[in-house]
């Protein structure tokens, strides 16, 4: 038995769950978000706990029953207080600005990015070398924060591109330095 399947989902005060057409709907004050869920994976109601039960004990029925307890409860934990994370970007002339529905990143290429902010999530641009990012649902907050950084990661020389904030880039020694040492 899954160690972490067997564990109960705990439903947080101001979330709604409901289960339709093998389907787990979670609603929260900072948003909704669903989960089909597979055949062989039995998901119980009650009044402030979701059980996650496997039908059998075959690999495929294994290999999710975690899983979907672990996603089901950050459905739970994003209806009552969302998530968020946080870019930085670096480098001389490098900016982010938010137009429509779309974020612009001017990351020393000839031309600027354009990307589309997903319906779900709220971005924000505080100052331009800042981006915010919230939303209920932690796998589209995290995939678009990626998608972001993956337009100009930190380079190792000089530090320049996205990085997260708070996240450390080694630096490596140039050409000259290395042959010094």
């Amino acid at each position: 038995m899954s160690r972490i399947g067997k564990q109960p989902v705990e439903i947080l005060p101001g979330v709604k769950v409901k289960i339709e057409n093998n389907t787990v709907l979670v609603e929260g004050p900072k948003g909704k978000t669903s989960l089909p869920i597979p055949r062989f994976i039995r998901v119980e109601l009650t009044a402030t706990q979701v059980i996650i039960k496997r039908d059998n004990d075959g690999k495929p029925a294994k290999s999710v029953h975690g899983t979907i307890r672990a996603i089901i409860k950050n459905m739970v934990i994003g209806a009552k207080d969302g998530y968020k994370k946080e870019l930085d970007i670096v480098g001389v002339g490098y900016k982010a600005q938010i137009k429509g529905k779309s974020i612009i990143l001017n990351v020393g290429f000839s031309h600027s990015v354009e990307m589309p902010i997903p319906a779900e999530l709220k971005v924000a641009v505080p100052t331009p070398t800042h981006i915010s990012i919230e939303g209920a649902d932690k796998q589209q907050v995290g995939e678009f924060s990626a998608k972001i950084r993956a337009v100009a990661k930190p380079e190792p020389y000089k530090g320049k591109g996205i990085r997260y904030t708070g996240e450390e880039v080694r630096k490596k020694l140039g050409k000259a330095l290395a042959k010094a040492a």
